[in-house]
Parts: C-alpha cells; sequence; structure tokens
C-alpha cells in the first residue's frame, strides 16, 4: 500500500525522534512506509539521518533541528504539527508492524476514555521487558503481568500511543529533562489529572533497548547516558518533592556511584566505567531547575 492510498494509519500521525539513529531507519522502513503521516524531529545527528530519512520516506516531515534539543523537546516540536486524532511516539530502537499499529489503534476506538496506549514491549530474544506500572511514586508494582488491556499508572515512552484531544489539555513534555525521566514525569501528570492510561499486551513491539544511537565514540555516548540519567532522575525528585528531598537523593547517589565506580575500576569494564563516571559527573554538577 502506498501511503497516498486510503489507509487504517490514517488517524495516525508517526513521530520519531532520532540522533544519530541512520542505522535504525532500515528496521523502521517496515511500518513508516505505510505510514501517510509521519515526522521524524532529529536532533542535528552527524550521520546524514534527516537526509537519508526524507529519502527513504517522501511523505514525511523532516524537522532538522541545529542542535540536539534532548528527547522531550523534540517531540514537542513534532507534536505541535500534529492534525491527526492520534500520535505514536516511536523510539528508532522500536519496531511495530503496520498490523500492529492498526491493532493498537482498533484498541483505542475500544477505550475512547484513554488519553495514551502502549503495547507490550518484548526484547531481542522475544521476552517482555518491564514497560508499564503503578506510579512508583505511590507504591510498588506487585502481581503477574497483564494478560488483557489494562489501566496502568505508567508506560515507556519509547511506544505510546497519545490522543491528542485528550493530552493537549495536560500538555507534553517538561522540557526541563533533557533525557530520561520526561516519560515518568509525562505519565505521573496523566495520572494525577485523571487521564487513564491502557497497556495492551496483545500487541507487541520489539525494543532494541539502547540501540538508537550510534556514533564514533560509544563510550562517550555510554558517558552522557549516565550524566543526563543522573541529572534527571533527580530533577524528576525535585519536581515531584521538593528540592530537600533531592538534596538527600543526589548525596545518597554520590556514595552509591562512588563505591559502585571503584568497584568497575576493579572489574574493568570500559561501557560500564564511562557510565558511571558520567553519572557521578553529573551528580557533582547538579544544578535544581526549580530554585
Amino acid at each position: 500500500m502506498s501511503p497516498s492510498a486510503p489507509s487504517l494509519l490514517s488517524p495516525v500521525t508517526v513521530i520519531v525522534v532520532t540522533y544519530n539513529s541512520a542505522h535504525c531507519l532500515a528496521a523502521l522502513h517496515p511500518l513508516l512506509q505505510h505510514c501517510p503521516h509521519l515526522i521524524v524531529s532529529d536532533n542535528a545527528s552527524g550521520d546524514d539521518t534527516a537526509a537519508q530519512a526524507q529519502a527513504r520516506w517522501p511523505q514525511a516531515t523532516v524537522l532538522a533541528h541545529e542542535r540536539n534539543l534532548g528527547f522531550g523537546a523534540a517531540n514537542n516540536r513534532a507534536l505541535a504539527q500534529v492534525q491527526t486524532p492520534f500520535a505514536l511516539l516511536l523510539n528508532p530502537d522500536c519496531e511495530m508492524s503496520e498490523a500492529q499499529l492498526e491493532q493498537l489503534l482498533a484498541a483505542a476506538d475500544q477505550f475512547p476514555e484513554a488519553a495514551m496506549l502502549a503495547p507490550q514491549l518484548v526484547d531481542a530474544h522475544g521476552q517482555p521487558e518491564v514497560n508499564y506500572r503503578w506510579p512508583s511514586t505511590l507504591w510498588v508494582s506487585k502481581g503477574p503481568a497483564a494478560s488483557g488491556p489494562a489501566s496502568v499508572g505508567f508506560v515507556c515512552g519509547a511506544a505510546m500511543l497519545l490522543r491528542m484531544s485528550t493530552c493537549r489539555s495536560t500538555g507534553f513534555f517538561d522540557e526541563t529533562f533533557f533525557l530520561y525521566y520526561e516519560d515518568d514525569d509525562l505519565c505521573l501528570r496523566f495520572f494525577q489529572a485523571g487521564l487513564p492510561m491502557v497497556i495492551v499486551p496483545q500487541v507487541q513491539a520489539l525494543h532494541r533497548s539502547r540501540g538508537s544511537v550510534k556514533g564514533k565514540s560509544p563510550w562517550r555516548s555510554e558517558y552522557w547516558r549516565g550524566y543526563h540519567h543522573a541529572q534527571s532522575k533527580i530533577t524528576f525528585v525535585a519536581k515531584h518533592f521538593g528540592g530537600h528531598e533531592a538534596s538527600k537523593k543526589r548525596h545518597r547517589l554520590i556514595g552509591v556511584t562512588t563505591l559502585a565506580l571503584c568497584i568497575r575500576v576493579l572489574l574493568p569494564s570500559p561501557k560500564h566505567i564511562a557510565r558511571m563516571v558520567g553519572r557521578f559527573r553529573g551528580l557533582i554538577n547538579y544544578q535544581n531547575p526549580f530554585q
């Protein structure tokens, strides 16, 4: 089916935020070639991702940002242009088929009160990932995995279908979070606003976790993963629990990270050492954006 032909995917705009993600485009093609509404929001990739995406999917709107805006901000720029009833946020390392997206849209029709729906993420071996839970700010999730559609308090941002008419009332991503925890914050705000989020386990999406970025220096990428994860973790605590709790959390994590870094040095793993160094630096440099 060509993107211009009648399609069951007409009600949805697929949004893919990329950063040095050219190696992911071929795996995304089986779905995206069928999507009449597609936005690629590229965070100043150095591997020609934006140009390759435009050449591969002529129907796509490609937003080629001059700098790396961060995950949430790049999604927001794309969401501002959506004219369809739904938007699917799909990570470059997350693969769905045309049929799977159609199933997710059918579930959205079945549950018209749901503001957000998500598939079950599975790893490269087909094993389910824990991509949904109740808000960790309230209680720890327990019990078996969902066997059918279920209301939840959090879904992973790697793949989430948004009902635009409902979500616009709450707003989208808080751009204070550059990378990581922006989905935790968004889902917590949905939960607090009483906006239902539904996991649909019958729909599965392959998630090649941490496979969306491929640069010339993998150790540098791991360093920045650790840096931004640490900063966003404390920012989440600061926003939802206050500066005092954030300060306590920061000091605890500095101690834990110092110990973990010592262990990593004794059991050398360059990738993990780079990530731990980044985490330590992120904690040391942290400044509360809400003060």
